[in-house]
């Protein structure tokens, strides 16, 4: 149990905890994409994008594709695929009630990140879609985000955390297989192991069918 003294309620009681912001930290942030920021956007294969509903609830989705997949229409302006997925459709109805977002670039092998705040729009336009075709399977469509801001993010979480040491991956098979996690949250798994290994390998084929 937390204790309320203990809860920093107040951005004034939350800033005597630290030093001053250096004042690159203030001065790095831009306002455009500029030839740094663009670079590292062209060579980003992911993303992940935080939205927040009418009510504030929040929620961070992860977008993923081949290296350059997000479309730089302007120094202003990016265009972000948006592939098939589950259908929940959490991240495209939090934008519509509330286009405020986060984006978080990375590169594999880099530390750094690049972050990018602004306000999204869902776009069906034909033309903009047609660019993004993969396997001649065209986009519903693409979230289209004006940039507010721009900046680059020091390597101290991912030198923390050994993101990309392959000393430190870890053995996916500690863990089920994530059919059996949802069913053992939902329906149930099968207690017969064949049975689960049958549907892990629907899964997989369900994955190469339906990236694009």
């Amino acid at each position: 149990m937390i204790r309320p003294q203990f809860v920093i309620a107040d951005e004034q009681s939350l800033r005597s905890l630290f030093q001053p912001t250096h004042t690159l930290a203030t001065l790095k942030v831009q306002r455009a994409l500029d030839r740094h920021a663009q670079a590292f956007i062209q060579r980003s294969p992911f993303l992940c994008i935080g939205t927040q509903d009418m009510d504030g609830h929040a929620d961070v989705s992860p977008r993923g594709d081949p290296v350059g997949f997000v479309q730089i229409l302007d120094q202003h302006t990016l265009a972000i695929p948006d592939r098939p997925g589950n259908n929940r459709l959490d991240s495209l109805s939090n934008i519509i009630a509330n286009p405020r977002v986060g984006l978080l670039f990375i590169v594999p092998g880099y530390d750094d990140t690049l972050r990018v705040n602004g306000t999204a729009r869902l776009v069906t336009d034909p033309a903009l879609l047609e660019t993004m075709r993969v396997n001649d399977r065209t986009l519903r469509l693409a979230i289209v985000v004006s940039v507010d801001e721009v900046f680059l993010h020091c390597a101290k979480a991912f030198r923390r955390s050994h993101l990309w040491d392959p000393a430190h991956f870890q053995d996916r098979s500690e863990m089920p297989s994530l059919s059996k996690i949802i069913l053992d949250q939902t329906n149930g798994a099968p207690s017969d192991d064949n049975e689960m290994r049958k549907i892990d390998d629907d899964l997989e084929v369900e994955y190469s069918k339906t990236l694009y």
